[in-house]
């Protein structure tokens, strides 16, 4: 009798399918749906996310993880009341490396995600990026704001993927009344990052731990406001636990140019690497800072980790997995 009870109140959970869940972001995400009583199906292919990532949650009744690209189409059996689409490379390095791969999993995978929840009349919620307003000329960003952006450059391939997810999202939310979330996130940072993934985190910290030189691009005025990613979890789950549609900014106001960012790394670190200068790469943002009002007014929800704290976090983790 208590094995039917409990099987009984195992059906009864929640069911959150994460695409591109054992991603750096994605993993952190499935760690707080487990922790709060979800079942969570974590869907990825594994050219940018790892195994690793989410291999202390196989052991979970509650985590099932499947290898799937999700640009082709695919079935999941089973009820689903949330469909999370966070399946993307995500860092210059990785999408430039995959353009393909990158515009399929915001075109085709979008469009397979949605269908998988409006079939089961699940939430659906697609990770955006703050790259939609690609080098902006409205500071900070606010989501009314449509952006700039070269449709053909390098970094297109991202940029434009996301901007395609999002109009899809909201055509699906129109024409067939599907119940979305579009979320665009800005950086972030913190255990589980690839090392080598070209995102100035990694960057700086790989250089400081082993006395290499800092590469600061352009002047190193450039600036960037950077999420801790326990923080960045939050919020967009609390979007997607919302009544909220969006498109909603969940990043961290506080705006660091690259220098001072540098030298922050330095400290903690206690590194004696010098600072070198490189050209600035095609397209990369002069500037970039989210405009939380929506977030802090519809969700209650703002960043608590400093920099300073996320930073030492993160590189605590780099020494004790491999980022020397």
């Amino acid at each position: 009798m208590w094995g039917a009870a409990r099987e009984g109140a195992f059906l009864k959970k929640k069911t959150v399918l994460i695409t591109g869940g054992a991603g750096f972001l994605g993993s952190h995400m499935c760690d707080k749906l487990i922790a709060q009583g979800y079942k969570v199906i974590c869907l990825d292919n594994f050219i940018t996310g790892k195994k690793a990532n989410v291999a202390h949650l196989l052991k979970d009744k509650n985590f099932d993880l499947i290898r799937q690209d999700v640009s082709r189409p695919f079935k999941v059996a089973g009820k689903l009341d949330y469909v999370m689409h966070a399946a993307s490379p995500a860092s210059p390095v990785d999408y430039l490396n995959y353009p393909i791969e990158t515009m399929l999993a915001g075109s085709h995978g979008t469009y397979n995600a949605l269908e998988l929840a409006k079939a089961r009349k699940a939430v659906f919620l697609v990770t955006s990026t703050s790259e939609v307003y690609g080098d902006p000329k409205v500071h900070p960003q606010t989501e009314d704001y449509w952006g700039h952006v070269n449709p053909i450059g390098p970094r297109s391939v991202y940029d434009e993927a996301k901007r395609y997810a999002e109009a899809m999202t909201f055509a699906y939310r129109r024409t067939y009344k599907v119940d979305t979330r579009v979320v665009r996130i800005f950086n972030t940072y913190g255990p589980r990052m690839n090392i080598n993934d070209g995102r100035v985190v990694p960057n700086f910290i790989h250089q400081a731990l082993n006395g290499l030189p800092i590469t600061v691009y352009g002047d190193g005025k450039q600036t960037r406001s950077f999420c801790y990613v326990e923080d960045e979890a939050e919020g967009i789950l609390k979007l997607l636990f919302s009544k909220e549609s969006g498109p909603v900014n969940i990043g961290n106001p506080h705006e660091f140019n690259m220098i001072e960012f540098a030298r922050l790394v330095l400290e903690l670190t206690g590194s004696k690497s010098k600072l070198v200068y490189a050209p600035l790469p095609v397209d990369d943002p002069k500037q970039r800072k989210p405009d939380i009002s929506l977030a802090r007014a519809k969700l209650g929800w703002e960043p608590k980790v400093s920099l300073r704290e996320g930073l030492a976090k993160t590189i605590t983790w780099f020494r004790e997995n491999g980022g020397l």
